[in-house]
């Protein structure tokens, strides 16, 4: 041991404080002497006194596994309450699921026929610059345009209600 006053860990797992030599504790009959298993009676005793003392480790066990129980039946009460509060019928009205197109779907249609009724091809390909910006594919890009802008409301709504029809698909 060092005599700058550190702390020693003896072989038996001990540790010492003081600066001079210290002998090594004598070995205990119970602590692994050679002495053909007399020491170990008195020690087997102090041992299951020990344990008898304190709470059986299967108590534990069963204490965690009626807490985990107790944890999945509150788990499983509150989720089903939640799908009793979406359920998909308790929020079915009529008006809901009544859906109606915007009125640019009938513009954009309506362009559309005025297009074609001016001799307007579909599969032709614009010439020029001033066909491009002011032609019939011009008016009906923006048409379809406005359209997509228009149905976006419907497409979250649907969306949001895909889940609810899913489940009603998968319980059939």
């Amino acid at each position: 041991m060092s005599e700058t006053g550190e702390a020693t860990v003896n072989p038996d797992g001990t540790t010492s404080f003081d600066s001079s030599e210290s002998t090594p504790p004598p070995v205990n009959e119970t602590m692994g002497g050679e002495s053909g298993g007399e020491g170990f009676e008195g020690g087997e005793e102090e041992i299951l006194e020990e344990v008898a003392k304190g709470m059986d480790p299967v108590w534990y066990l069963v204490i965690g596994v009626a807490v985990f129980l107790l944890l999945l039946y509150l788990y499983k009460r509150s989720k089903k309450a939640s799908e009793d509060e979406d359920d998909f019928f308790s929020n079915l009205d009529g008006e809901k699921f009544n859906l109606k197109l915007p009125s640019e779907v009938d513009e954009y249609y309506t362009i559309k026929g005025k297009c074609e009724e001016a001799g307007w091809d579909p599969t032709e390909r614009p010439t020029g610059p001033a066909a491009q910006s002011n032609g019939p594919h011009r008016v009906l890009a923006q048409a379809l345009m406005k359209r997509a802008i228009a149905d976006i409301p419907i497409v979250t709504h649907i969306q949001k209600e895909s889940a609810g029809v899913n489940r009603l698909y998968s319980q059939s």
